[in-house]
């Protein structure tokens, strides 16, 4: 099978039968692994941090959280331009290119790792890099929505979505494991001790245990390598897609300088966002945020070259299209939710129930103290991911079957419930000298959540294969996705704030009311009588 396929018509049921069907599968088969990769280097610092917390790294909460929000920020932002690679570039050619890009940042963190008294920027670089990982997933889903019918769409991208989301349950039970052992032998350093007790999904393990937190980054090298010889031999490019690829050099040339525009604008906006000593402090996240997004549409309007410029200028029509807002409001919902909470939780029951809170009747003021009943974050923390990746499939096949809309409807009910229940037992448990009593409630409630999520993410994706397309589907898919991927940063950030005020229910309360929201929009726009697009 040639590498660059001239002629595509999947729904054409003849041509899919004989020969569509077997490259689309063998694409799709082929991009979970790869984005489930991506995924786990762009959020390994949820739980690294973690472990940073445990060995005793010389850095406050606050700025432990700032490494979570970082990657985040960065991978949501690398979206933006990787929502358009796949018709600059091709489908192989993104995809090998921006799988192996993901060597750099696990090879960089392995080595940062081994030097826990090295300056925090260092390791805010490193969670910087990281983003790559976050910008595959853009690519990864325009990709595979061209290979694909319409009426397969909801299945197919909630396969790639859905295990590609496993990223982050792998990466969560996969790392806490090979930090226990040397893995690399003397290639991979000598092993820090905890201070504090620390856990896996099989228990505690204990303070005074040697720990090889190096093997977070270093692990991943055994995944990507042979996953990027699969890609190159593997996988295509459709012409009819991507009609100006220009050739491999070029088509590298134009992934590489567009990803390096996005990383300018990522790296103004948390300059100007980030307190002191890192950043100047002077703009809040809601003001940082927009500024990053318009920054690198400008800076890749401007910058693009040659055919390039023209091929982006007619991608920026999807901006002229309502739907495409509508949608990215939905998405936000359902993949923000899951991708945010997926940063937060660690730390979360980490801060939470990790201490006991206590209050002081004659000044009235909470005193913390370490709780000696604690549970593990990295016993628990990847549960609601497992649960909410597992489901995905399950939300696109019933959303074929149903329609796309009315399954984003009830989730978004449940996620409304859900949402302000969980700020009120986190109220209940940041209020106790026993919180733990509290963590099963805790934690049953974020695992709705975590489903309601995965369900919704299928539900979305099926909305936008009806609602557009096939040349504007891809575009759009990549855009929404870019914008949900911000809950990565907004989640960590918010939560760690009403955490620091003593109020994580408000966090809870606010993403409720934001639920509830787009849920009168998703009715507005797809629902009721005289909707603009009734789905169904």
């Amino acid at each position: 099978m040639p590498t660059n396929i001239k002629e595509w018509n999947p729904e054409d049921p003849t041509f899919w039968e004989t020969t569509g069907k077997k490259i689309a599968y063998r694409n799709l088969w082929i991009s979970v692994p790869s984005l489930l990769c991506g995924f786990a280097v762009w959020l390994m610092w949820g739980i690294i941090s973690v472990q940073m917390l445990n060995l005793g790294f010389p850095f406050s909460k606050d700025e432990l959280f700032t490494l979570t929000a970082i990657s985040g920020l960065a991978g949501a932002t690398m979206r933006i331009p990787s929502s358009f690679f796949i018709r600059l570039a091709g489908g192989r050619n993104v995809i090998f290119l921006t799988t192996a890009m993901l060597l750099a940042p696990a090879i960089g963190t392995g080595i940062a790792l081994q030097h826990p008294g090295w300056p925090l920027w260092v390791f805010q670089l490193m969670a910087l890099w990281s983003g790559v990982g976050g910008g595959n997933f853009a690519s990864s889903m325009s990709n595979i929505s061209t290979f694909f019918t319409k009426r397969q769409q909801g299945t197919a991208q909630g396969i790639n979505a859905g295990l590609g989301n496993f990223g982050v349950t792998t990466m969560q039970v996969i790392i806490p494991l090979v930090m226990t052992v040397g893995i690399f032998g003397v290639l991979g350093g000598e092993p820090t001790t905890l201070v504090k007790d620390s856990g896996w999904i099989f228990g505690k393990i204990v303070a005074g245990t040697p720990t090889f937190i190096q093997n977070a980054g270093f692990a991943w090298l055994l995944s990507l390598i042979p996953l990027a010889f699969l890609c190159w031999f593997g996988m295509n490019n459709l012409l009819p897609v991507s009609p100006d690829i220009g050739g491999t050099l070029f088509a590298f040339i134009k992934v590489t300088w567009l990803y390096t525009l996005a990383f300018v604008p990522a790296i103004g906006g948390l300059y100007l966002y980030l307190p002191a000593p890192t950043g100047l402090g002077v703009l809040n996240m809601w003001v940082a945020m927009p500024l990053i997004i318009v920054s690198t549409l400008i800076l890749m309007k401007l910058a693009a070259f040659g055919a390039m410029k023209e091929n982006i200028a007619k991608q920026f029509a999807i901006f002229g299209n309502k739907h495409t807002w509508s949608m990215t409001a939905l998405y936000l919902v359902t993949f923000g939710s899951f991708i945010g909470f997926s940063m937060a939780l660690p730390l979360a029951i980490t801060v939470i129930f990790g201490e006991q809170h206590i209050l002081d009747p004659v000044t009235g003021l909470m005193t913390h103290i370490k709780n000696p009943n604690a549970p593990s974050a990295l016993q628990y923390a990847w549960i609601g991911p497992f649960v909410g990746a597992l489901i995905r499939p399950v939300g696109g096949w019933i959303s074929d079957k149903l329609g796309g809309s009315i399954v984003t409807q009830v989730i978004s009910v449940v996620m409304v419930v859900a949402s302000a229940y969980a700020g009120y037992i986190m109220m209940q448990a940041y209020q106790s000298a026993t919180p733990e009593v509290y963590f099963i409630q805790f934690l049953v409630v974020f695992v709705v959540l975590f489903a309601a999520t995965g369900i919704g993410n299928g539900s979305t994706f099926r909305t936008v294969g009806v609602i557009f397309d096939r040349v504007q589907a891809g575009p759009v898919l990549g855009w929404t996705s870019a914008v949900a991927a911000y809950g990565s940063f907004i989640a960590p950030e918010v939560i760690k704030d009403q955490i620091k005020a003593g109020t994580p229910e408000n966090a809870m309360y606010g993403f409720a009311i934001f639920y509830a929201v787009c849920l009168v929009l998703n009715w507005w726009f797809y629902l009721r009588k005289n909707a603009y697009i009734k789905n169904p």
